[in-house]
């Protein structure tokens, strides 16, 4: 009779099992199928069911550029100093630590050099998950110091562009990284090394404005957002309803702002074709 009467409390699961299924399943926004996450991470971050691209981390996305998963990262412990000693609802400097531990990384910028598929090669990939990959000084001196290794030891340049834009908490400083990171692509370009540059999801702001079109070759991953002004600022500024599509890839692409879209799985081939071709 005790089961009907419920003397005994109703079984529960543990917090330890609750804690192990945490993060182990993911959404994904396009298809909106949920995708386990170790068949995401074997996939290279793209859902296995519609080809949909995930961010993907500095870290991950070297791994996956060069042969091996091995690189000689450059700079790793550049840090902003906060120059403005910002503050809004919460200290720029707190900002800052929390975007330190939660990627490991000091800055939104990671600089490797190795090879892709035995072709030397320097590349710097931003990551998304440091305040929204945002340009600060930091990102802006180690892209100019990896032109400098490029230029000093003969090298091609790759920057995986993934960035809201310049970064607000650095002012005027950040904006500065525009016109620096500008000047030394000249010199790079005058040095006849190779520059290209892949845009990912998205690719905003001063990003956009500055280093991430000037590539002797611009490609972009399928899908990926590529502006400077977000679509609803446009529409309010023009007064006119934008086309569908407008600032993915495909449409920059149709448009001639873009000269490829390559899926993740055969960028690094692509890459190193590319870089052959160009270093003739």
């Amino acid at each position: 009779m005790a089961w009907f009467r419920k003397d005994k409390p109703p079984l529960r699961a543990s917090p330890e099992k609750r804690v192990q299924t945490e993060g182990l399943w993911v959404k994904c926004e396009n298809c909106k199928q949920i995708v386990w996450k170790g068949d995401l991470e074997g996939n290279l971050y793209c859902c296995p069911r519609c080809g949909y691209h995930f961010k993907m981390g500095a870290p991950e996305r070297l791994a996956m550029l060069f042969d091996g998963g091995h690189f000689t990262e450059h700079d790793a412990k550049l840090a902003s100093s906060d120059p403005l000693a910002f503050q809004d609802n919460k200290a720029y400097r707190d900002r800052l630590k929390q975007a330190q531990a939660q990627t490991g990384m000091k800055d939104a910028l990671m600089t490797g050099e190795g090879r892709i598929e035995d072709r030397p090669a320097i590349v710097c990939a931003m990551e998304f998950r440091f305040i929204g990959g945002s340009m600060g000084a930091v990102v802006g001196e180690k892209i100019t110091r990896a032109i400098d290794r490029a230029i000093a030891g003969k090298l091609p340049l790759v920057v995986v562009s993934c960035s809201g834009g310049a970064r607000m908490m650095e002012g005027a400083i950040s904006l500065m990284q525009m016109a620096k990171i500008s000047a030394g692509l000249a010199r790079l370009d005058d040095a006849g090394r190779p520059f290209i540059s892949v845009l990912t999801d998205p690719t905003t702001g001063g990003v956009t404005a500055s280093y991430a079109m000037l590539g002797d070759l611009n490609i972009a991953e399928p899908g990926a957002l590529i502006g400077f002004a977000g679509p609803r600022v446009i529409e309010q500024t023009i007064r006119q309803k934008l086309p569908e599509g407008f600032q993915r890839a495909e449409f920059l692409l149709e448009h001639g702002m873009l000269d490829a879209i390559v899926p993740r799985k055969e960028m690094k081939s692509y890459l190193a074709k590319t870089l052959g071709l160009l270093a003739h």
